[in-house]
């Protein structure tokens, strides 16, 4: 069941290996689960803030990026495990996106998941939670 959650809230969470360390600042606690074919395969829940309420705690030189496509957006994840964390996404390049599943402790029952079409993700980008 999803919480009413109002308040700004802080959240940390990293990777698998715990190499890679961050915190994130959440005031709307509604992601998308995007059905295109790397979000698919990825399991990635995305909760999109601005960088400054994005911090990197550790990690830094263990990241590396995977690009394709348009190349716009920067998938970083583990070297070591191989996990994404996060991501500078093609929708919002300014901002972070954050996978929700990789937040500490059993949260995901504080956001609301709401089902996004990136399988056609041009004619539905305007639909994107901001």
């Amino acid at each position: 069941m999803v919480e009413n959650i109002s308040d700004a809230m802080t959240y940390e969470g990293g990777c698998h290996c715990g190499a890679v360390r961050f915190r994130v600042i959440v005031n709307n606690h509604k992601v998308d689960d995007c059905n295109c074919s790397i979000c698919r395969k990825k399991g990635f829940l995305h909760l999109i803030v601005s960088k400054e309420k994005f911090t990197l705690l550790q990690g830094e030189t263990e990241l590396t990026t995977y690009k394709f496509n348009t190349g716009v957006a920067q998938h970083k994840f583990c070297k070591t495990c191989g996990i994404h964390s996060f991501y500078i996404p093609r929708s919002h390049p300014d901002c972070i996106d954050v996978n929700v599943r990789c937040l500490d402790g059993d949260v995901i029952s504080n956001f609301e998941i709401v089902p996004f079409d990136g399988m056609n993700w041009e004619a539905n980008i305007h639909k994107l939670i901001n």
